[in-house]
């Protein structure tokens, strides 16, 4: 039983083929940049590109469990291609699929639905690993910047990971939607103090206005469209966002990391240079 992982250098596609190696299970990494990749010892290393189907054919061969992404190239826009992509995995033999969607359905799921393979879709709300965003002002100044200090159930990426894992190598999960959340809902301005109680450190919270939020991503140069959508984000954030749901223990059989657990772990990345 070999699993292909798409996106394997990602945020959480990293986190599944370590479990997945960490479980003994064959595990096979796609990545464009096969070179500048490093994995667990005994991860099959293969090379292809999602907006090019025809070369996932050789990652493919012998595969049974596949995890999918539902965005690439390096402006990671969503797949156009799903059809294919889900043609291939079904010549190819796979039985599993698991599917890290956004909140709008792409044509990987659009594809998925209307064929016959056995799939599982997993939704997050806001990962954890945002925080890193913050890593700059914080290292340089003590500080976080935010345009709208809303509580969030933020995820943690290996929950997510362990539920994409149990999708792909265990039974009874096929048709499922899988709605991913952290066990608590904190503000921004509460994950920063956490981050500053795990580095030593006080940190300082400044809650951004519309017009410096505006600056500050024209500044950083993010283009319109994406600065809209952090605005809209952060002024009117979807309910769903702040609702804590026991989607993660009752998948893997132990509660959600909380973000506490989440700072400590990556205290170094936020500790002055």
């Amino acid at each position: 039983m070999t699993i292909l992982v798409t996106g394997a250098t990602g945020t959480v596609g990293r986190r599944i083929v370590s479990e997945l190696a960490g479980r003994g299970v064959p595990v096979r990494a796609l990545t464009r940049n096969p070179g500048k990749a490093a994995f667990p010892d005994g991860v099959e290393v293969a090379c292809g590109d999602l907006t090019e189907a025809a070369t996932l054919a050789p990652a493919l061969e012998g595969v049974t469990g596949l995890h999918l992404i539902t965005f690439g190239g390096d402006d990671g826009a969503p797949l156009e291609n799903g059809p294919e992509l889900v043609e291939l995995a079904a010549q190819a033999g796979v039985r599993r699929v698991s599917v890290l969607s956004g909140w709008d359905e792409s044509t990987v799921e659009e594809a998925l639905r209307a064929g016959m393979l056995r799939w599982t879709r997993l939704q997050c709300v806001e990962f954890m690993a945002n925080a890193f965003d913050w890593a700059d002002s914080i290292r340089r100044e003590g500080v976080v910047r935010v345009f709208g200090n809303h509580p969030g159930a933020v995820v943690h990426e290996a929950d997510i990971a362990a539920v994409a894992v149990a999708a792909l190598v265990e039974e009874g999960h096929a048709g499922e939607t899988y709605l991913l959340t952290g066990p608590e809902t904190l503000t921004p301005e509460q994950r920063t103090r956490l981050i500053g109680a795990a580095i030593g450190r006080e940190l300082r919270f400044e809650e951004q206005s519309e017009a410096e939020y505006r600056a500050a991503m024209r500044a950083a140069g993010v283009g319109d469209e994406l600065i809209e959508f952090g605005v809209q984000l952060g002024a009117n954030p979807p309910d769903a966002g702040s609702v804590v749901l026991p989607t993660v223990e009752r998948v893997t059989g132990r509660p959600g990391r909380t973000f506490a657990q989440w700072a400590a772990e990556h205290a170094a990345a936020f500790r002055p240079l």
